[in-house]
């Protein structure tokens, strides 16, 4: 590689890479929800009536891990091979999670931008998860491409080499959507979700940060799969994944058998928060006060017929702060800024998605069938047959 600008960027990248190496901070660890089990409904009931408690199981999609051989699902024993780190220079920093830094960089030999994500230290488990999940997805609609896998020879800290998507910042973007770029895109996100969710595959952290857009081209590109699992029916999950503001009730009331539809709550999330020009749509300071701000919408009879059929009881200091609220009606969300975005099919389409009870959502299969995207399908079909 020659001396100068480009020498310098390589270093740069190691550099950045041994610093988050030596500075990363083990992530907090948050507190768990308060819940008992719901002790009382139990007493003096027989067996019987115990074992009917249901286990929550997916409406679609639910065996494909199950039919598919062992090798596809068993991310811990996939073996990595590692590519160049000198084929790539970072440009710029163009964002940070709690896992990783993200760079704009450029792929030396061919001059294409690409997208750099260096992860900080994580245990090695969860690194081949995220690649095993990109590699089973590669090709997906809307789904982002991984290229490459590099590391640090030094550090041995890992880089995922992503295909680049000219983003604009959802803070930005969003406010200036009309009512059928809104209808575009969450179909678009939709062919991703279905797409992942009949390969086995939860993504469990869909938010407006993890949906790339680039206006222009009017390309979409789901990102950010270092939280996706592979879905097993009655295998109980881990309830602290998803960003506060799109977590599904499932996961607020300690349901651990939950599946796709947990995706599509968020989805849900992120369309109310559009469509109502109100971002986040339920913004709570923490878990228990994300609960209450959901029950402040949807009621808190629903939620005590979601516990109920669960066999699931808030913790007495939980439900004290839930409280007892009614219904709100979606119409009450309506004003002068956001009335051009909000059709009867749209308030419609989010009812059926902002439902307590998971196996009560509309799959993404199903979603892409509403009325409210007729309009979209009709142009590509028309699109389809130009062609």
């Amino acid at each position: 590689m020659n001396d100068g600008p480009g020498r310098c960027l390589v270093l740069a990248f190691a550099l950045a890479a041994a610093l988050l190496a030596l500075r990363s901070d083990p992530p907090h660890p948050r507190p768990l929800p308060q819940l008992s089990f719901n002790a009382s409904a139990f007493l003096g009931a027989s067996f019987a009536e115990i074992s009917q408690v249901p286990m929550s199981k997916a409406r679609v999609y639910s065996d494909v891990n199950v039919l598919r051989p062992k090798e596809y699902w068993d991310y811990e024993s996939l073996t990595l091979q590692w590519g160049e780190q000198d084929d790539y220079e970072v440009v710029r920093k163009v964002g940070r999670g709690k896992y990783s830094e993200v760079f704009e960089g450029v792929n030396v030999s061919n001059n294409e931008r690409c997208i750099i994500k260096i992860l900080k230290p994580v245990k090695k488990k969860k690194i081949k998860r995220e690649i095993k999940i990109l590699q089973n997805l590669c090709g997906g609609p809307n789904i982002v491409k991984l290229l490459d896998i590099v590391r640090d020879q030094h550090s041995k800290t890992p880089s995922l080499i992503f295909e680049f998507v000219n983003s604009t910042d959802f803070k930005v973007l969003y406010p200036t959507l009309t009512d059928y770029d809104i209808r575009y895109y969450i179909y678009e996100l939709l062919k991703a979700l279905d797409y992942c969710h009949s390969q086995g595959i939860m993504h469990r952290d869909v938010k407006p940060h993890n949906v790339m857009i680039d206006h222009e081209l009017r390309k979409l590109r789901l990102i950010d799969w270092g939280l996706a699992e592979f879905y097993h029916p009655g295998k109980e999950y881990n309830v602290r994944v998803a960003s506060r503001y799109f977590k599904g009730p499932e996961l607020l009331v300690d349901l651990q058998d939950y599946d796709y539809s947990l995706d599509m709550w968020s989805l849900g999330c992120m369309f109310a928060g559009m469509i109502f020009r109100k971002e986040p749509f339920f913004y709570g300071h923490d878990n228990h006060d994300q609960l209450v701000k959901i029950a402040k919408v949807l009621g808190t009879d629903e939620l005590n017929v979601y516990l109920n059929k669960y066999r699931l009881e808030l913790d007495p200091q939980l439900d004290a702060l839930v409280g007892r609220h009614s219904r709100k009606p979606w119409s009450k969300f309506i004003n002068a800024d956001n009335q051009h975005l909000v059709s009867p099919e749209a308030i419609d389409f989010l009812d059926k998605l902002l439902r307590y009870d998971h196996q009560d959502r509309l799959t993404a299969r199903e979603a892409m069938a509403h009325p409210y995207f007729q309009q979209v399908r009709a142009a590509e079909n028309s699109r389809m047959r130009t062609q």
